[in-house]
């Protein structure tokens, strides 16, 4: 297993999967993509949770790992969602990502069983065993309703060595000290509340996995890139202009949003697939101002450093 874990320094973006008419919209999919890539993230997810990947045919979720690998290869590091609640069929997505073109898999923990931790020791370890490809756990119990707990990824760590990194969306910063504790510090953390980015890496995490990058890939670059620079003001600065941005974009639940704003902007349509459904009129009219004032103020802003 020879995936550098530097790599998974920067922003990597969840990417959404446009609709339309029911359909995968190819077209609209590949540009959001290319759009990533030229903004400077330095990862893709696709066919993850915030691309619907509950929703999504595996022939769909093959054609979209192929495609972003197709784009992106060379330039942003390709990762594959492929998490379930059930461990037979994330081996299966596992395999499916890998003959696709994925570089690596991030691996959401079983929803609703709600296993032990042992649980999630034998789930995740079955996954590593069938792959050859580098994992990235994922822990949000806010939907799955549990947390991988930080002995739980030390001992996943130690035994599985292409288990590599963590998505931590637990909403807590302390938990990034206590994965470092438990997990080294060469143990790539990123964060998965986009709110939490500069929090989270000043207590040690080298990224975010990012919705909000879907709609402002540029600002979020540029918040991490400062911070990795060492100028703490400028992220800050970055921090402030994304607030009202990323609080609604999480309004509703993910990636309701997100599509709504990309649709305002013109780069793919709002559709979802039940039992996903579109915005409320208020909360869309309050996330169209916010999107203006975000472009108003990136717009006068000076070009960063």
């Amino acid at each position: 297993m020879n995936f550098d874990t530097n790599r998974f320094d920067g922003v990597f973006t969840a990417l959404v999967t446009p609709f339309r008419d029911g359909a995968v919209d190819v077209a609209a999919f590949e540009a959001l993509v290319e759009r990533q890539v030229a903004a400077g993230v330095a990862g893709l997810v696709a066919a993850g949770t915030t691309g619907e990947a509950a929703t999504l045919r595996q022939h769909e979720i093959d054609d979209l790992v192929a495609r972003t690998a197709r784009i992106a290869r060379g330039r942003s590091v390709v990762l594959a969602g492929v998490g379930t609640n059930d461990t037979r069929t994330t081996i299966e997505k596992a395999r499916h990502a890998e003959a696709a073109g994925a570089e690596g898999l991030l691996v959401v923990t079983p929803y609703y069983n709600k296993p032990t931790q042992a649980g999630l020791v034998a789930h995740y370890g079955a996954v590593a065993g069938a792959t050859g490809l580098p994992v990235m756990l994922y822990s949000v119990p806010g939907r799955c309703g549990i947390e991988i707990a930080t002995d739980t990824c030390a001992r996943l760590a130690e035994r599985h060595a292409n288990i590599v990194a963590i998505k931590e969306a637990g909403g807590s910063v302390e938990r990034v000290t206590r994965i470092r504790r438990a997990c080294g510090r060469d143990f790539p953390i990123h964060s998965g509340d986009d709110a939490l980015t500069l929090p989270f890496l000043a207590a040690g995490a080298v990224g975010v996995t990012s919705v909000v990058s879907n709609v402002a890939p540029e600002g979020m670059v540029a918040l991490v890139d400062a911070w990795r620079r060492g100028d703490a003001a400028a992220a800050l600065a970055r921090h402030e202009e994304l607030a009202e941005l990323t609080e609604m974009l999480f309004v509703e639940p993910n990636p309701v949003p997100a599509k709504a704003a990309l649709s305002l902007a013109g780069l793919a349509s709002a559709e979802l697939r039940l039992p996903l459904t579109g915005m409320d009129p208020g909360n869309l009219e309050r996330l169209a101002a916010a999107v203006s004032r975000y472009r108003a103020a990136t717009a006068s802003a000076p070009a960063a450093a």
